[in-house]
C-alpha cells in the first residue's frame, strides 16, 4: 500500500508551502525538491505523481500509476514519456499560470542585455565606464517567435515599452498582432524572443543557419525550450558579431545539465559542456529555468495544481489533459 495519495517531485522551497495551503487536507501528500532520477526511486511513491520539467519518468512506472501531473505549461517531457511507455495513465498540465511571469523575465533579460548590465556590474569594481554604452528599447523591433499565451504577454510588454512588435506563429491567436513569417521577422528584428512550444518539427529551428540572417547586434532570448536554439550555434553567432547578446532560461537536455551543475564532478555531461563557455561571457545571461518563478505565479500554480488534482480524483481524468 502506498504511503501517499499524491507525491510532488521538484517542489522547490517556496512552492511546497503554497501547495500545502491549497491541497485537500484529506490527501496524503509527499514532497521532495529532487527530480525522480535524483531521488533514486525505483517505484512510484504514490499512485499519482506531480513533476515539473526536469524529472524523467521511467516508462516502467506507467503501469503502476493512476495519473501524472506536470506543473508546467510545456509538456514535451510528458509526450516523450508517453511515446516510450505506450500504455500510460491520464496526464495533465497547467497551461496558463505563468504567462505574465515568463514574459516579464524575458523583458528583464532584453533590457539587461541592451544596456550591457553584466558588464556594468563587473566594471563597477573599478568604476570603469568604457565599453558600457547600451541601447534604448523604444522604437526597436521585437519579434515574438511563438505567440501563444506567454508570447501574447511578451507582445503587450513590448508595446508598453514603445517597441514595434511583430509575431511569427503558425496559429494567429491575437487579433492585435502583426504576423509575418519567421524568416521575415528575423531579418528586421532588433530583439527576438522565442516562446514557442517544443515539437518534433521545430528542433533546432532557431539555430545558426536561420539566425545568421538576423540584423547585426540583434538580441536573442529563449524562454521556451533549449532544444529550439542549440547553444553552440548561439556562441558562434556571438563570436561572429551577428548576435549582440543572448539570454537563456532554458537549455538542451535540461535534466542532464541540472545534474551536472549540481554535481560539478560529473560535469563531463554534453549538456554541461554546451553552455560552459557561454556562462563566462558578459554578453550572455543564463538563468536556471526560473522565468515562471514569482510569488504571484507560484500561488497561481499551486492553486491550479490543487484544482486539477481535485478534478482528477473526482473523475479519473485531468481538466487539462495531455496526450499524444
Amino acid at each position: 500500500m502506498n504511503q501517499f495519495d499524491i507525491f510532488f517531485y521538484e517542489a522547490f522551497e517556496e512552492e511546497a508551502p503554497a501547495l500545502r495551503r491549497h491541497l485537500d487536507p484529506a490527501w496524503r501528500a509527499g514532497f521532495t525538491p529532487q527530480t525522480i532520477q535524483e531521488t533514486g526511486d525505483t517505484a512510484p511513491p504514490a499512485p499519482v505523481i506531480s513533476i515539473r520539467t526536469q524529472s524523467v519518468i521511467p516508462p516502467a512506472w506507467a503501469a503502476k500509476l493512476r495519473g501524472i501531473q506536470t506543473r508546467a505549461t510545456g509538456y514535451d517531457h510528458i509526450i516523450a514519456f508517453q511515446r516510450a511507455a505506450k500504455n500510460f495513465p491520464p496526464c495533465g498540465s497547467l497551461p496558463k499560470y505563468c504567462g505574465r511571469a515568463v514574459a516579464e523575465h524575458a523583458a528583464m533579460m532584453m533590457l539587461a542585455l541592451l544596456r550591457r548590465l553584466p558588464r556594468q556590474i563587473e566594471q563597477f569594481n573599478r568604476f570603469h565606464r568604457d565599453g558600457l554604452t547600451g541601447r534604448e528599447v523604444q522604437y526597436k523591433t521585437l519579434l515574438v517567435a511563438g505567440a501563444g499565451d506567454i508570447g501574447g504577454h511578451i507582445a503587450n510588454i513590448g508595446r508598453g515599452l514603445g517597441m514595434n512588435v511583430l509575431a511569427a506563429d503558425i496559429v494567429h491567436r491575437h487579433f492585435n498582432l502583426h504576423y509575418l513569417t519567421l524568416d521575415e521577422g528575423i531579418r528586421v528584428a532588433d530583439v527576438i524572443v522565442c516562446s514557442m512550444n517544443l515539437t518534433s518539427e521545430n528542433l533546432g529551428l532557431l539555430g545558426y543557419d536561420r539566425l545568421r540572417r538576423a540584423r547585426p547586434g540583434c538580441i536573442f532570448i529563449n524562454v521556451s525550450r533549449g532544444e529550439i536554439s542549440p547553444p553552440e550555434d548561439l556562441e558562434r553567432l556571438l563570436d561572429e558579431n551577428i548576435l549582440g547578446g543572448v539570454g537563456l532560461d532554458v537549455f538542451e537536455d535540461e535534466p542532464g545539465l541540472a545534474t551536472a551543475l549540481r554535481q560539478p564532478h560529473e560535469n563531463d555531461a554534453p549538456a554541461y559542456e554546451a553552455v560552459r563557455t557561454l556562462r563566462e561571457r558578459d554578453d550572455v545571461i543564463l538563468t536556471p529555468h526560473n522565468a515562471f518563478n514569482t510569488v504571484e505565479s507560484t500561488e497561481r500554480k499551486s492553486l491550479e495544481s490543487a484544482r486539477e488534482l481535485a478534478h482528477f480524483f473526482a473523475h479519473e481524468k485531468f481538466a487539462t489533459p495531455v496526450s499524444i
